[in-house]
């Protein structure tokens, strides 16, 4: 969120150019209305924006999302206090304009890394009973064997590793299916249903696969002694 022109253009190409995608906003009110629908792995933040600022933009975040991504301030602003303010406020990272863009590059691909940890040895990513065999895309549970269909397991392991973390069912779909899919409105319920059934992600084993309503999905590991009743 940038409301200079040059600066914002100039920070997409960076990221595109780095392997990331990007959405680019001018003012504060369309990113907060974008957040209320999708789901965005990092935030750059100008402080200065005509309508909020960077650091009530944070607070928005950290009061409405759960969690909120990592942020990273972005700004002219390099005076001590600024810096000390800034991170105070829950910036995870600040960056003094102006940056060359590799250095901005690494900054954001440092903190991507610090958020979202590779939980990967030797190609398996293990989440309790739950083990994913990335290069043969196989899940067992339990030691068992689960037949799962490639979207079937590219679904479930997004969602494990983004345990209780809301996806919206437009980053659910780019990331399964790409961008713009021509794909029937249920596709994703219905993939959902069945790894929730194949996987058994179900209270009494430990995990809940709900809707979130007018946005996603969210897959949640329980605490043990649970007992409220299953959800859909």
């Amino acid at each position: 969120m940038d409301d200079d022109d040059a600066q914002r253009e100039a920070v997409a190409r960076v990221l595109v150019a780095g392997g990331h995608s990007s959405q680019c906003f001018h003012l504060a009110a369309p990113l907060i209305n974008a957040l209320r629908r999708e789901t965005f792995d990092l935030l750059v933040l100008d402080w200065n924006v005509p309508d909020m600022s960077g650091l009530e933009v944070i607070d928005w975040a950290q009061k409405n999302l759960t969690p909120a991504p990592p942020i990273l301030l972005l700004t002219s602003r390099s005076s001590e206090s600024d810096v000390i303010n800034g991170l105070n406020a829950g910036a995870d990272d600040y960056v003094v304009k102006p940056v060359m863009g590799g250095v901005l590059l690494a900054r954001i691909n440092a903190l991507l890394r610090r958020t979202y940890p590779d939980r990967g040895v030797g190609g398996l990513e293990t989440y309790g009973d739950y083990v994913f065999n990335l290069p043969a895309e196989q899940a067992t549970v339990r030691g068992e064997l689960v037949p799962l269909t490639a979207k079937e397991f590219g679904l479930a392991l997004l969602l494990f590793r983004n345990l209780h973390r809301a996806l919206s069912r437009g980053h659910i779909l780019e990331a399964i299916w790409g961008r713009n899919p021509d794909l029937p409105t249920r596709t994703l319920d219905m993939h959902i249903s069945r790894i929730r059934t194949k996987l058994q992600l179900r209270p009494q084993n430990g995990f809940r696969l709900t809707p979130v309503y007018s946005y996603g999905y969210r897959l949640e590991q329980l605490t043990d002694g649970w007992t409220d009743e299953e959800q859909p």
